[in-house]
């Protein structure tokens, strides 16, 4: 199975575990509008590792993540109904795009 050119790790730190069935978009950036290129939902270990092909082209990109819907379906509430993270893809090597996610925080990073 071959990883796509982005790929994501969730981790809930309110609750102390990865966050498993997160819907997860990718979007990339055509000069003011975004087009949707891939989707996934987080896996038991907060991973969505089939975001997209294998190689993307440098520009901009966007992944959104639906974490009202994930805080909806444990019965708690959050700030942050959706994240928008946007990146710089340069040249060719992998993208790891981690989100730490509470209710009403995040933080991201540049993954390995």
């Amino acid at each position: 199975m071959s990883v796509s050119h982005v790929t994501t790790h969730i981790l809930d730190t309110g609750a102390g575990r990865p966050a498993a069935g997160v819907a997860v978009v990718l979007y990339a950036s055509d000069g003011g509008s975004w087009t949707q290129l891939a989707s996934s939902t987080t896996d038991a270990d907060g991973r969505a590792k089939d975001l997209g092909p294998e190689e993307l082209a440098p520009g901009n990109y966007r992944l959104n993540f639906a974490t009202g819907d994930y805080y909806a379906g444990s019965g708690t509430a959050t700030f942050f109904p959706e994240v928008d993270l946007v990146f710089e893809v340069t040249g060719p090597e992998h993208y790891h795009v981690p989100l730490l996610l509470s209710p009403f925080a995040y933080s991201t990073y540049r993954g390995s």
